[in-house]
C-alpha cells in the first residue's frame, strides 16, 4: 500500500465527489501502518487546507486541464506542491515518492507529467506564487464567494479571519467536572508529561500547548476529560441550569453539549435528539463513557408531533445545522464542500427549527441558539428575523464589548484561540 496514493484516492473523493474527509479519509488509510497513516492525514489535511493555492498553480504549469477521471492526478500534483511548501520532507524524495505513486494509482502515463510539473515548480516557485498570491482569496486559499462574504461581513477584518481558518488548529480538553477539577486535572497532565494551560475563556477548558492522542490523556477512558473546543463549551453555561429543570439539545450528536450539560448539572432532565440514526448512536456512547445518565432519540427536532410529550422545557438548545464558517481550521475541506448558495437554504432550516421549537419552552423558559457559522445570515439576522416575529421573545445581551454588532454574540476565528462560533440567548415572556 503505498501512502501517497491512499491519500489521493481519498482526496479525489472530496474534490471530485463531494464527500467530507472525515468519511472518505479513514477507509483509504485504514491498511496502512500507524506512522504512514499519520504522514497521510498531514498530506489530506494539508493539501485541502491550501487547495485553492495549490491548485491557483496548476494552470501555470499545464497547457490543458486535466480530466474529471484523473482527479487523483491532480491530487497528486496539489500533494506535491503542500511538501515543497509546507513540510520538511527533502525535495528530492517528495518529488520521487509523488511521482512513483503514480504508478500504483495505475496510471504510468503520468509519470512524466507529474515530474515535469513538480521540477518546474521548484524553478519557478517564488514568480509563480507571486502571481496567484496578487488573488486575495487564493493567497489565503479560501473559495472567492466566501472571502468576498468575510470582507463584507467584517470590512477591514475578511483577511483575519481567512488567516485564523489556515491556522493548525488548539486541541481543547473539557473537564467533567463530576469527576475532576480543572486544577486536579492540569496536575494529571503535568505528571504525564503533556504541556496545557488552563482558559480563559470557559469555565472547564484546557489548551494543550501540543495536541496529542486521546490515548495519552490521563483518564480519558474512564470519563475524566473531553475533546471539545472552548467556544463550544460556553453552551451548558449559558442556559443557567439548575437542578430539575427539563432541558432539551435539540440537534445533539454526537453529544458533547449535552455531556457538558449533564456535567454541570447532573439534576436536570435531559432529553438529547438527533435526526441522523448514525451520529445519534454517538450520543449514546458519549454519555456511557463519561457515566452520564440522559434520554435520547433518534428524532427531527423540528417535527415535534413525532416525538414531544406536550410537557414544555424549561429550557432548549438549538445547536443547528448551519455552513460550519467558523470551524474550517478544522475541516478544512468545508471550502471546497459548501456553495454560496448553501446559505439561504441553511438560514431557511434554521428558521424552520426556531418556528417549531419555540412553543415547546415554557413561559420564562431560555432558549439558546448557537451555530459554528461566521455568517451573520445564519446567525445575528437570523435572531433579528426571529425577534421581529415572536412577540413573546426577549433577547438576553452576552456579548462582551468589542464583539461585532447586531443580536447575540459572534466569536470569530482565533489564531490559539476559540473557533468561530455564535450564540444568542433568548427568554421566553409570558
Amino acid at each position: 500500500m503505498n501512502t501517497r496514493a491512499a491519500c489521493a484516492r481519498a482526496l479525489v473523493l472530496v474534490i471530485r465527489d463531494g464527500r467530507s474527509l472525515s468519511s472518505a479519509l479513514p477507509a483509504e488509510i485504514k491498511n496502512l501502518p500507524g506512522q504512514d497513516q499519520g504522514l497521510a492525514q498531514e498530506l489530506a489535511y494539508g493539501v485541502l487546507r491550501w487547495f485553492h493555492r495549490l491548485n491557483g498553480i496548476i494552470p501555470k504549469l499545464m497547457s490543458r486541464p486535466l480530466k474529471a477521471a484523473d482527479t487523483d492526478i491532480q491530487a497528486l500534483i496539489l500533494m506535491g506542491f503542500y511538501q515543497l511548501l509546507h513540510t520538511r520532507i527533502p525535495a528530492h524524495a517528495a518529488v520521487a515518492e509523488t511521482v512513483e505513486a503514480t504508478r500504483k494509482l495505475g496510471k504510468p502515463w503520468a509519470e512524466k507529467l507529474v515530474n515535469g510539473v513538480l521540477r518546474t515548480f521548484q524553478r519557478e516557485q517564488d514568480a509563480l506564487l507571486g502571481g496567484v498570491d496578487a488573488q486575495v482569496h487564493l493567497r489565503y486559499a479560501h473559495p472567492r464567494w466566501l472571502a468576498e462574504a468575510f470582507e463584507t461581513c467584517y470590512p477591514g477584518h475578511g483577511e483575519d479571519v481567512m488567516a485564523a481558518n489556515q491556522a493548525r488548529p488548539p486541541m481543547n480538553l473539557r473537564v467533567n467536572r463530576q469527576k475532576t477539577s480543572r486544577e486536579d486535572y492540569l496536575e494529571l497532565l503535568k505528571e504525564a508529561d503533556i504541556e496545557a494551560l488552563a482558559s480563559d475563556f470557559a469555565p472547564e477548558a484546557i489548551r494543550l500547548v501540543h495536541p496529542v492522542d486521546v490515548s495519552r490523556l490521563p483518564g480519558f477512558d474512564e470519563g475524566l476529560v473531553s475533546v471539545q473546543d472552548e467556544a463550544a463549551q460556553l453552551a451548558a453555561h449559558l442556559l443557567e441550569l439548575a437542578p430539575g429543570l427539563r432541558v432539551l439539545d435539540a440537534c445533539a450528536a454526537p453529544g458533547g453539549k449535552s455531556a457538558h450539560i449533564l456535567e454541570t448539572e447532573p439534576g436536570v432532565q435531559l432529553l438529547a435528539l438527533d435526526s441522523d440514526e448514525r451520529r445519534a448512536g454517538k450520543i449514546e456512547q458519549t454519555f456511557a463513557r463519561l457515566d452520564l445518565d440522559g434520554d435520547w432519540g433518534v428524532f427531527d427536532a423540528a417535527k415535534p408531533d413525532t416525538w414531544w410529550d406536550e410537557e414544555p422545557f424549561d429550557r432548549i438548545l438549538v445547536d443547528a445545522p448551519c455552513s460550519a464558517t467558523g470551524v474550517i481550521r478544522r475541516h478544512p475541506d468545508i471550502k471546497l464542500l459548501r456553495k454560496a448558495k448553501d446559505i439561504p437554504n441553511l438560514a431557511v432550516e434554521q428558521a424552520r427549527l426556531l418556528h417549531k421549537l419555540w412553543p415547546l419552552l415554557k413561559p420564562g423558559g431560555i432558549l439558546v441558539y448557537a451555530t459554528c457559522s461566521v455568517l451573520p445570515a445564519e446567525n445575528s439576522a437570523q435572531i433579528a428575523n426571529f425577534l421581529e416575529r415572536h412577540a413573546d421573545a426577549e433577547e438576553i445581551a452576552i456579548a462582551p464589548d468589542g464583539a461585532p454588532e447586531g443580536p447575540g454574540w459572534q466569536i470569530l476565528p482565533q489564531n490559539e484561540g476559540p473557533d468561530g462560533f455564535y450564540y444568542a440567548k433568548l427568554r421566553k415572556n409570558p
